[in-house]
């Protein structure tokens, strides 16, 4: 059972952390000259981006995160405070993404009582909060949620922070609040202007940074002011740039060429590099210096200035990365850019006016409630439509106000008090990331103004006052205002399947039962997942909590989901998707469906999915994460082309050479070690116990020709000749490991290729990618140049544990201990071997002879002198498999991966970096889950039917997002590729979707063939289902005379030999047809066959 999370003292905690320096006010302050202001603003900006937080970050809890953000930008963000206002669906989405990711703290300031709109939005509240009844009815929404979000991430302090009101009347309350001890303001519920702007400005004197964003219906924005000089430490978050030099010329100024095998420089003019491990250039070239580089080409740049011209020999095999250097952005404040916006960021360049219009949409209602008291127009209500029309039209200075935008600001009003789940979790994602960036200055902010909507969604025009007519008590309120109560119902019937229940499927879970998905009787939502809980999940899977770990996902996340919603109907399972579970997942259980969404983290489970989607004909909501990056994909039956019709390329491998030999990346060294951890600690205990347990082994092992002698080698070493007896047998081992890995195999090496050694058309042997190795001599006490590792430490330490834990053990990792063993540990002296094959590249390998001739003879040989299984009866070892998570697993990957790149001067890497390229790590963090999963949701509202109107292609929207840049965009699907068949004389165009569908029972295959010939004028020449050929021109004529009258499962079951499960409805068909009259070949879809 793995730890909870470590109960953590939440008011300690908070002032345990230094407070993050801000930026100033704007304005002068007596007699400060406004350059002057500008200057000690931007040096409290960069004097924060040095702060630290004395707390240590918790690795496990913050895992995938820290690949996103960094140890130095967490631990600036566990320094920052939140001041948060409104506490609705965008201000809970928000407070979740900010809690889950680990600031210092947050404060909640929101003193109204929560409404029917809420509902839909705030997964923290439901109708028994509202004041119409309820023990906590009289409660805040800031009251209601703050001990729920409190429970998110006990390393988060969550309080509350008191105003009677968010109004003008209590504006000096408000803006006390506003202090020094603040990182961010962000405000999240609509306000007058007049007190946005004073917030603003209070922020600015405080030097906090400050954000205001609001949902009204499908309709939103964002607004970030982070000062007049915020320094951005990293504008985008990629990896620096890294290539490795083939050759640098001295020359003035000095040019570098690299290796282009190992891909482009990615370098541009401007930027700056450091180099390591080059050599030549008479040590001319200073490791510890930045140097300024021009762009001359994809594989070659300058370096700006340096002059090498007085080098004796040209530079080569080093390591280039680019330094990336912080920036500095000024913002406008939010009463400049209300009226002259300098940035308005485009989400979706099919809207390429809409910015502008939603600007002044939000304007005229700012407007709107500066006349009516601070309120929102109501739902339906023409005549508050009809002034919003005339406020636009006297706003309107650009004249970007039309007869069609009309129709727009009328959706616009009618469902501006509408808080949509949807809405609320793609914004809270985009606003929550904009959040981290004020409190760590990682990544590039929203700079301005950015505007949001999906009135593709909406109907063409505004739905009768009844139809979107609020109840005052119904948690789907919102969603009533905006798509009216019928399409309500019809979200309520739907029937889906959720792939996945990680971060993006708790997200998604969470947007149902808000959305109301599933909630009736004849609505349903199955989730399935096969994996447990962890706690790394914890930072951004928010439907669990510490006691669940080691739960199955899937339950508790349903458990969660119902709830938020008691009337959801769910049902978990903890299976994969895939052939083997088609008695579960089969026609039966896809029949009844409306649709299915992926929360998946694998390629190939997507395309299996697809391809059911395609056969049922169902619409597929598909969407993914990497990092700050996400991306959805919307597939909807005939409209859009499905998920598997464009792949990316494979990824590709290294070269067995490469990692065996010849490395050159830290990559070759990782897979390496992942490679032996696998063969010394898994394979070969499972070699061992099944010799010990199978009956016949070496009759079984006479089928493995090409690994039989290194199966049976490994058995004899296991078993017989290395089998400790105590820990300091396994320390012993260890040693002669390390000697033999990182020394022996080393002289072996340049014994077979001496350093000097040239190829036979003249060229030096080790050169380009091939790094001339060097033995290791072993240090206990050696801490590494790169990564300041004391790798040959770790590597016995961590490899005498593992051995240990094989053979069943106790371990220790007392250092005193292992000195004491280790200065008694004799090693032998080792003499290169004559006679040695090693190739020198994969074309060499393949070549090599793979067997010797008396294998067979020392096979048995071997087998004789192994102890009989009978004579150790009850012996058995512990294969370790290798877990990424597992600290001892990864010590012992990473040192040995070290010490192998030390063989080979290739930089090393500290275990957080090895464990992400180990363990092949997506990065995650909860902002960009909680944005895929709500533009994912918004789709659903269009395949569930816009009220009123015919969706085409042009409405689904597909959308690539990186939150690092930011950089958000939606765009149409592409159409499924069509091809053309003719029957009967008249051209069919038909897609990927389509298929011939024969529902005839399960008729003779006569009766199919005639069916064929009657309604579609073709006559079957071959007919196949998988790879059994069922019917064919050429085949035995007695052979067809016999199926002819057979049922086509009947013919199906007597070539497989296996029946069809119970739950198997279809049968598909693959045929080869000619059409009757011009006797050519007719290009058409496979036959769906419905049997049952």
């Amino acid at each position: 059972m793995k730890r909870p999370l470590k109960d953590v003292d939440v008011d300690s905690h908070s002032n345990h952390h230094s407070k993050l320096p801000r930026m100033g006010n704007n304005k002068s302050k007596q007699g400060e000259s406004n350059q002057t202001f500008i200057n000690r603003s931007k040096k409290m900006s960069e004097e924060k981006m040095d702060a630290v937080a004395t707390g240590e970050v918790d690795e496990k809890l913050y895992s995938r995160q820290l690949y996103v953000m960094g140890h130095e930008a967490q631990r600036r963000m566990m320094a920052s405070s939140a001041l948060l206002f409104g506490l609705s669906g965008l201000g809970a989405e928000i407070a979740k993404n900010c809690i889950l990711a680990g600031i210092s703290s947050i404060s909640l300031c929101d003193p109204s009582p929560p409404n029917s709109f809420d509902l839909c939005g705030n997964f923290y509240l439901d109708p028994a909060h509202l004041s119409s009844g309820g023990d906590r009815a009289s409660l805040s929404r800031a009251e209601l949620c703050r001990e729920k979000l409190a429970e998110l991430n006990h390393y988060v302090a969550v309080k509350t922070a008191e105003v009677p009101s968010l109004t003008t009347s209590h504006q000096e309350e408000i803006l006390s609040l506003i202090d020094g001890k603040v990182s961010v303001v962000i405000v999240t519920v609509p306000l007058v202007p007049s007190l946005v702007i004073a917030m603003n400005e209070k922020c600015r004197q405080v030097g906090a940074c400050f954000i205001y964003s609001v949902v009204t219906g499908v309709f939103s924005k964002a607004f970030c002011d982070f000062g007049p000089s915020f320094v951005v430490t990293d504008k985008d978050g990629e990896d620096p740039h890294q290539s490795q030099v083939e050759t640098i010329i001295p020359d003035n100024p000095a040019t570098v060429k690299v290796l282009e095998d190992q891909g482009r420089h990615g370098l541009e003019t401007g930027d700056y590099v450091t180099f390591a491990r080059v050599k030549g250039l008479d040590g001319a070239l200073d490791t510890s210096k930045e140097y300024k580089v021009i762009s001359t080409g994809p594989y070659t740049f300058e370096l700006d200035g340096v002059d090498l011209s007085s080098c004796q020999s040209p530079g080569t095999q080093g390591y280039i990365t680019q330094v990336k250097k912080p920036v500095t952005v000024s913002f406008q404040t939010y009463e400049e850019a209300l009226e002259n916006p300098t940035e308005l960021m485009m989400s979706d360049f099919a809207k390429f006016d809409r910015p502008p219009l939603l600007h002044l949409f939000y304007k005229a209602l700012d407007s709107f409630m500066d006349r009516h008291g601070g309120e929102l127009p109501h739902p339906g209500n023409e005549q508050e439509c009809d002034e919003m029309i005339q406020l636009c039209k006297s706003l309107d200075k650009g004249d970007i106000f039309n007869q069609k935008s009309e129709i727009l600001v009328k959706h616009f009003a009618s469902g501006s008090r509408a808080v949509l789940s949807p809405m609320c979790a793609a914004m809270g994602g985009i606003v929550g990331q904009e959040v981290l960036k004020a409190c760590s200055g990682k990544f590039m902010p929203i700079k301005g103004f950015f505007y949001f909507d999906a009135d593709e969604s909406l109907p063409e025009g505004l739905l009768p006052a009844e139809e979107v007519t609020p109840t005052g008590t119904s948690r789907y309120d919102s969603q009533i205002a905006v798509f009216g109560k019928s399409l309500q119902e019809q979200i309520l019937k739907q029937r889906m399947f959720l792939v996945g229940a990680g971060a993006i499927g708790c997200e998604m879970l969470k947007n149902w039962a808000l959305m109301g998905v599933g909630c009736s009787e004849e609505g349903h939502v199955h989730v399935t997942d096969m994996d447990r809980i962890e706690k790394s999940n914890l930072s951004r899977q928010f439907l669990f909590r510490s006691h669940h770990i080691d739960h199955f996902k899937s339950k508790c996340a349903a458990e969660a989901a119902v709830g938020m919603n008691p009337d959801m109907r769910i049902t978990s399972y903890q299976e994969k998707v895939a052939a083997e579970t088609e008695h579960l997942f089969g026609d039966d259980f896809y029949d009844k469906l409306t649709g299915v969404c992926t929360a998946l983290d694998n390629v190939e489970a997507r395309l299996y999915v697809d391809q059911k989607c395609l056969f049922y004909r169902l619409p597929m909501l598909e969407s993914g994460t990497l990092g700050t990056k996400g991306n959805t994909q919307v597939v909807v039956p005939h409209l859009t082309e499905n998920y598997g019709a464009t792949r990316d390329p494979p990824e590709k491998s290294i070269p067995v050479c490469t990692l065996k030999n010849f490395p050159n990346q830290i990559q070759h060294t990782l897979q390496w070690a992942r490679d032996y951890f696998a063969g010394i600690f898994t394979q070969n205990a499972e070699d061992v116990n099944s010799y010990l347990s199978t009956p016949d082994f070496a009759k079984k092992l006479e089928a493995q020709q090409n690994t039989k002698m290194d199966t049976l080698k490994s058995i004899q070493s296991t078993l017989v000749e290395d089998r400790p007896r105590s820990f300091e047998d396994c320390v012993v081992w260890s040693r002669l490991k390390f000697e033999e890995l990182f020394v022996n195999q080393i002289h072996q090496l340049l014994h077979n290729f001496p350093e000097d050694q040239v190829t036979s058309n003249g060229t030096k042997f080790w050169s380009g990618s091939k790094r001339c190795p060097k033995p290791l001599s072993f240090d206990i006490n050696a801490v590494c140049e790169d990564a300041g590792m004391r790798n040959h430490f770790d590597f016995i330490v961590a490899a005498a544990n593992l051995r240990a834990s094989m053979y069943g053990i106790k371990g220790r990792t007392d250092e005193e201990y292992f000195v004491s063993v280790l200065k008694n540990v004799i090693v032998p002296d080792f003499t290169p071997k004559e006679g040695v094959k090693i190739a020198a590249n994969d074309a060499e390998a393949e070549n090599e002879p793979s067997a010797v001739d008396n294998v067979d003879s020392e096979a048995e040989e071997i087998l004789r002198n192994l102890p009989k299984p009978s004579e150790l009866a009850g012996f058995k070892l512990n294969p370790i498999e290798f877990d990424k998570d597992i600290d001892e697993h990864m010590r012992f990957v990473t040192a040995c991966s070290n010490l192998r790149a030390m063989n080979y001067s290739i930089p090393t890497e500290d275990n957080h970096r090895s464990r992400a390229i180990a363990g092949k790590i997506i990065p995650a963090i909860a902002t960009t889950t909680a944005l895929v999963t709500g533009l994912v949701c918004l789709e659903l509202y269009k395949i569930v039917g816009s009220p009123r109107k015919e969706l085409k292609a042009d409405a689904y929207k597909n959308a690539f997002v990186n939150l690092a840049t930011p950089f958000i965009t939606l765009s149409e699907p592409m159409p499924p590729a069509k091809t053309k068949a003719v029957i009967k004389g008249k051209e069919w165009e038909w897609t990927a979707w389509d298929s011939i569908d024969v529902n005839k029972g399960d008729i003779t295959l006569a009766e199919l063939m005639e069916y064929f010939k009657t309604e579609y004028n073709l006559e079957i020449s071959m007919l196949s289902h998988g790879v059994s050929i069922l019917y064919s021109f050429f085949a035995n004529k007695k052979k067809v005379e016999e199926r002819m009258p057979m049922p086509m499962s009947k013919i199906i079951t007597s070539i497989t030999k296996k029946e069809f499960p119970p739950n198997q409805l279809f049968i598909i068909l693959e045929l080869i047809a000619n059409d009757l009259e011009t006797d050519e070949e007719v290009e058409i879809p496979y036959v769906k066959f419905r049997f049952r």
